[in-house]
């Protein structure tokens, strides 16, 4: 079942307010990192496409969000993802399907994202928690 726009909209609306606060960012990828590993290992695994470090600090601060998202718009934390579960949502073209089941998670990442290997990946994660 796809978020509900509020879900989405709410979360990035609180996360423009708190980037005043320069640990909002440190603390939310850390977070992320220490609950996420095999989302995190899987981003750092692409870290020649993406561009370095910086870039993958990136990417796990908008998986971060998009995690976030889910929890959100379903009322629970997002369940920790698998690297079975990634092999599941990879394949094919994950931001068009990931436009298909989650359309607003979609447009976060259209509108956020200018990296298209950053976006492959996004989507693929989105789509990894939405299973």
């Amino acid at each position: 079942m796809p978020l509900p726009k509020e879900a989405v909209t709410a979360v990035v609306a609180e996360a423009s307010k708190k980037m005043s606060d320069p640990n909002y960012a440190a603390v939310l990828v850390g977070g992320f990192v220490q609950t996420q590993s095999a989302i995190t290992q899987y981003i750092s695994a692409h870290d020649v496409e993406l561009g370095g470090a910086d870039a993958i600090v990136n990417v796990v601060f908008h998986a971060a969000l998009i995690g976030q998202f889910f929890q959100r718009g379903t009322g629970r934390s997002p369940r920790v993802v698998s690297f079975d579960d990634l092999d599941r949502a990879a394949g094919g073209d994950s931001l068009a399907l990931l436009g298909q089941v989650q359309p607003f998670v979609h447009g976060f990442i259209d509108e956020n994202v200018t990296d298209p290997e950053a976006r492959r990946i996004l989507a693929l994660i989105a789509l990894a928690f939405d299973r």
